[in-house]
């Protein structure tokens, strides 16, 4: 069973960061697309922001120029560190690996922005 083990979530300030930690096994590091998605309380699980192997990266534009994806190949992980964060941020943040129709998801962690 595929595992992608995700930490760092919490509660933080508006204006604060978090950093977002997602470990893969090294089969899937090194081939999937690996990003990362948040689900809301009542909404849709979204597209939060993506990177591929060769460290091309997509982000969602509610975040763009807030947060930054980046990927350790040694450590086979990829964090998401997010800035200037606000109460709309507010998620459970999941790590995903997607290759055509297969997807792996993480156990999700909390990301609660509130003063």
């Amino acid at each position: 069973q595929v595992q992608l083990v995700e930490s760092g979530g919490g509660l933080v300030q508006p204006g604060g960061s978090l950093r977002l930690s997602c470990v893969a096994p090294r089969i899937i590091y090194d081939i999937y697309l690996l990003g990362w998605y948040r689900q809301a309380p009542g909404k849709q699980r979204e597209l939060v922001a993506t990177i591929t192997s060769n460290r091309n990266t997509n982000l969602a534009d509610s975040v763009k120029g807030r947060f930054t994806i980046s990927r350790d190949d040694v450590k086979r992980t990829i964090y998401l560190q997010m800035n200037s964060l606000k109460p709309e941020d507010t998620a459970v943040y999941y790590c995903n690996a997607k290759r055509a129709d297969t997807d792996y998801w993480g156990q999700g962690t909390q990301v609660t922005v509130s003063s």
